[in-house]
Formats: structure tokens, sequence, C-alpha cells
């Protein structure tokens, strides 16, 4: 069963938490850092990509990075930018995204059940990006980022959630850049915060939706912390790291969309009449921009013109990972035909979320690529489902939106 406990926060005072806010440390490069922090001296980037503060470090991962980021939060404390709640409490978070709303509950979660599979991956992790995130969490002694999580609903903490939102103020209510409009409350009800906490230990998992590496790093920061403290009682703040997590009703998976570089040396009538030969239906959609209106069904660009592909019931196997849209495509064009075997490493596929819309697979392909292929996004029940059976996800499969405002909490591990 889950635990979800109440935590300190440390967050942005009301008057700097909109300067404060920024985009995750992962969705942007070095440079893109720092031009979106520039003349904000406030911007969470000079914690979560403490580099662009070190214009002489050319390293991101030197340890002078990670000890940078550890003095930006202490210097924001005293200051008075950031806050740290007096007493431990359970958050409210609301993201609204072109009038869709995600309404979830941040608080931090177990060590332990992330090591006993309560808390269920569905990715790989990457060691070079744990190793990260671990040096992050452990110079700073904090987790800076939450990490992303779900659940199956349960309509007794949706209940408690609407009512405290209906009759409390909130203590940010902010609009970004991207139109993204980002609302916390502060569950300052002991009473509550206990009836929250009892519901969520009937749940019987938590899901990572997005945040893989985080959480990962996370733990092992924790598990660190246990070696060096080989008396802990186990309640400690370094048993637990933060999430926000979500109802599963509330979340929306985008498309993850595919381009690649060649035909394999193929001409492009015989690259159409491999795919029919794998099990495939092509038609030929003309030239206006055509979306998958359903699963087994794929939008192809190529020269130019858009072609409807879809799956025959013979390539679509009874299994919770090869019927996936995203393993179909893999197994019957891209290793067969187009001599793909590992898009985790091959440089020829390249993806395209799809929050950039298909428009951009037509630019991609008609540029540096030569065809792009669009599928229908995922099912939040499918990745609950690969889960569920202990199963990875084909790399690049879910593209979740809207992402995390970073900066608004604060995990310490002291």
């Amino acid at each position: 069963m889950a635990t979800v406990k109440p935590f300190k926060a440390i967050r942005p005072a009301a008057e700097y938490a909109e300067k404060v806010m920024s985009l995750p440390y992962d969705v942007m490069n070095r440079k893109e850092a720092a031009e979106m922090a520039e003349g904000n001296p406030y911007s969470f980037l000079h914690i979560c990509r403490s580099e662009i503060d070190l214009p002489q470090q050319e390293d991101p991962y030197d340890r002078s990075v990670y000890e940078k980021a550890r003095d930006n939060i202490a210097d924001n404390l005293k200051k008075g930018v950031f806050i740290q709640e007096g007493k431990p409490a359970l958050y409210i978070y609301r993201e609204i995204m072109d009038g869709r709303v995600q309404t979830g509950i941040v608080g931090c979660v177990s060590v332990d059940e992330y090591l006993d599979n309560t808390i269920k991956k569905h990715e790989f992790t990457r060691v070079e990006k744990e190793q990260d995130r671990i040096n992050h969490f452990d110079v700073c002694d904090a987790d800076t980022e939450p990490v992303f999580l779900t659940y199956r609903d349960d309509s007794r903490i949706r209940d408690i959630v609407n009512g405290f939102v209906e009759s409390h103020y909130p203590v940010y209510d902010i609009t970004a850049d991207d139109g993204i409009r980002h609302i916390l409350w502060v569950i300052d009800d002991a009473a509550l915060t206990e009836k929250l906490t009892a519901l969520f230990a009937e749940i019987p998992a938590l899901y990572i939706a997005d945040g893989h590496h985080r959480s990962a790093s996370a733990c092992k920061v924790g598990i660190k912390r246990r070696d060096e403290h080989p008396g802990y009682a186990g309640d400690e703040e370094f048993n637990f790291f933060m999430a926000a997590i979500f109802p599963a009703g509330d979340l929306k998976i985008f498309d993850y969309n595919r381009v690649i570089k060649d035909l394999n040396g193929l001409s492009e009538d015989e690259f159409i009449e491999k795919i029919k030969a794998a099990g495939f239906t092509v038609r030929d959609m003309g030239e206006d921009i055509y979306h998958p209106e359903h699963k087994h069904v794929f939008s192809m660009y190529l020269s130019g013109r858009w072609y409807r592909l879809e799956a025959g019931s013979d390539i679509i196997p009874d299994h919770v990972i090869d019927s996936l849209d995203v393993a179909i495509l893999q197994n019957n064009i891209f290793d067969p035909i187009l001599g793909i075997k590992d898009p985790r490493t091959d440089k020829r596929i390249d993806f395209v979320g799809g929050i950039r819309g298909l428009e951009e697979l037509k630019k991609r392909a008609d540029s540096d690529m030569k065809v792009a292929f669009a599928v229908y996004p995922v099912d939040v029940e499918d990745l609950l489902r690969v889960s569920d059976n202990d199963m990875v996800m084909p790399p690049k499969s879910t593209w979740f939106e809207p992402k995390l405002g970073s900066g608004l909490f604060i995990h310490s591990l002291k």
C-alpha cells in the first residue's frame, strides 16, 4: 500500500513564485537554459541547471556545478526568496492547459516502496543521467524537483481535494509564458492531512508517469544516506523523496512520433510495397496533414504526401508490449524494412513529441530526414497495464503535458 507523507517544503515566497518557477531541468540544453534565465536572478534554472552560473566551467557534471546549486538554494533562503514550511504539510497542485485540468497531491513517497515495486516503473534508465541527479540531490542535500506519479482514481481522494480547493484560496496562481496555469494550495489542516494519508495507504500502487531518472537518483541518494547513518530509524527525510501524484483520469498522453533519415536503399515505391507486404493497408491521403484516428492506424509523410497505414489483425499480437503502436512500427517496418534494430542508439531515427504537431514532422522530413511516422497516443491504462506486468515500454512511447513546474517545491533531506 502507498505511503504519501507530508513534508516541510522549501518553496518560493508568494511574491517571487512567478519569477522562480521554470521548466524542468531536462527539457532544454545549457544554452537554452541560459537564455531562459537571462535577466532573471530568481529563475529556478539557477538551481536545476546551475552550470549557467559558471560560464568558465564547461563540464556540466563537475562538482562545482552541484555546489553552486546548493549555494543558490541557501542564498535564496537567506534573502527570503525561498521560505520553508513551519510544519509538515501536503500540497494540492493544479495545472490547467488548453482548458484541461489535472489536480494532484504533492508529498513524499517511500524509498522502500520504490525498491519493492509498490511504486511501479515502465522505463529503463541511463546510468549517466542517473548520476547527474544523484550528484545534484546529494550535494544539495535535497530533492529539487518532484517525480510525476499517477494512480488509479479514487473518488474519496478526489472529493477531499475538490472540497478543499473550493473553500480555500491558493498560495500561488501563476500563468507561465507558455499559457499553462499553475495553482498551489497548502493543506494546513492536520486532520485532513491524516485522512489523505490514510486513503493513500489503501491505494495498492503508485506509477511513475514521468521522472524515472529523478526517482532512481533520489532513491540511490536515500540509500547512500542510510549507509552514512547505519543506525537510522526509518522516519528520517532521506527515506523519502518528493512526488506530485495525479489521478490517472486527469492525465493526457500525447503521441510520440518518429522521423527516419533514409529508406535503407529502397526507392519510395519499393518502400511502400514492402509496407503493404508487411501487413499494412496503405492509402494515399494527399498533401493535407492526416492524423491517425485510432489505435493501430498510422500516419506516414513521404515526399510531400501523407499516407494512412492500418495494421492488419495478423500483425497485432495479443501481447501487452508488442500490441502497442510504437512496437508494431518497430517490429514490422523499422527493423525488417529500414534496418533500425535498436531505436535507442540508431542515429538514423529521431523522435518528435506530439505537442509540436505534425507540421514539425513534415518540416523534418522535408529537411534533414526522409520519412515521418505519427502514431495514435498511448492510453494511460496501457501504461498502467505495462507497469502492472513489470514490463518496460518501448523507448519514446509517452509524452505527458503539461510538464510540472520546477521551483515550486524543494524537499530537504536533513
